[in-house]
């Protein structure tokens, strides 16, 4: 399979748009239109339907495999390029909005460094494909459990920081006045989605261990990487939101309350490719409190 035609197929059908594809990749839409004939008839099945542009089941179902293969090779290619090159003065971080944490910050060199914050699953991508020097990435886990990250080359993950979680609660909430609230005990509360600010719902019916997709309802979508502004709506009211304890404590109108069950920490980890790292990278590592 030509991963050349298959980058084209994800675009159009990521942008449900032979025209878009042509213009994002840089084609024209005749030659677009020619990639995704000719990955159908290597597959031998349509894989797009052409009005609406919408991929078929077995499109969808190439999709699923299509990401991770195209980031893998993305991955291989940087990895190999790294070889030749010589380290820079400048250093590119990739950040979740929860893994900014001061502390972790404080030991960025003082001059030549871009900090990005991006989506949790995109740092680790970012890592891997050249994109970022390292990461900071967060998760929920149970304590000292290492965070799952995704598998799309050989990483190198070192924890920085764990602390506890806390429910964030509009002051004049019923259960604002708990000394400690339990999952179990929320899975009928309205719950804001907010899986790049926060973490969703499906995380946590995961964590509940409850049937899947029964609990935690979506009470409003947060799309977005700003903290503030989930917290913002927790305390308006327009749902819970699960935060680490240090962030929920200073949301202004709304209550944190410590998640005592089950036993969930707020892991924040270091995540670098595993050739051995130079420059400001190097002195990135010396430096972070651990």
């Amino acid at each position: 399979m030509d991963p050349h035609l298959l980058r084209t197929y994800v675009t159009v059908a990521r942008l449900a748009s032979f025209s878009g594809a042509a213009r994002e990749l840089g084609y024209t839409q005749s030659a677009v239109s020619q990639h995704i004939a000719a990955l159908e008839h290597d597959l031998g099945l349509p894989l797009l339907g052409r009005r609406p542009v919408v991929p078929t089941p077995a499109g969808e179902r190439l999709l699923e495999h299509a990401g991770p293969l195209l980031l893998r090779l993305d991955a291989a290619r940087a990895d190999v390029t790294r070889l030749s090159g010589r380290p820079g003065e400048a250093l590119t971080v990739a950040v979740s909005p929860l893994a900014a944490h001061p502390r972790a910050l404080a030991a960025l060199p003082a001059t030549g460094v871009t900090v990005r914050t991006l989506p949790r699953d995109a740092v680790p991508a970012a890592v891997a494909t050249g994109e970022a020097d390292i990461g900071l990435v967060d998760g929920l886990a149970a304590p000292s459990d290492p965070l799952r990250l995704p598998d799309t080359t050989p990483l190198t993950a070192v924890r920085v920081r764990e602390e506890p979680v806390a429910v964030l609660l509009p002051t004049g909430h019923p259960l604002a006045r708990r000394a400690g609230l339990r999952l179990a005990d929320l899975v009928d509360a309205r719950w804001i989605d907010a899986p790049d600010a926060g973490f969703p719902p499906d995380r946590l019916r995961a964590a509940h261990g409850g049937p899947a997709g029964q609990g935690f309802r979506t009470a409003v979508r947060h799309e977005g990487t700003d903290v503030h502004t989930l917290g913002a709506l927790a305390a308006a009211g327009h749902g819970l939101a699960l935060l680490p304890a240090s962030v929920a404590g200073g949301i202004p109108g709304a209550v944190a309350v410590p998640l005592i069950a089950p036993r969930l920490v707020h892991r924040t980890e270091l995540v670098r490719t595993r050739a051995e790292p130079v420059g400001p990278a190097a002195e990135l590592l010396r430096t972070l409190p651990a």
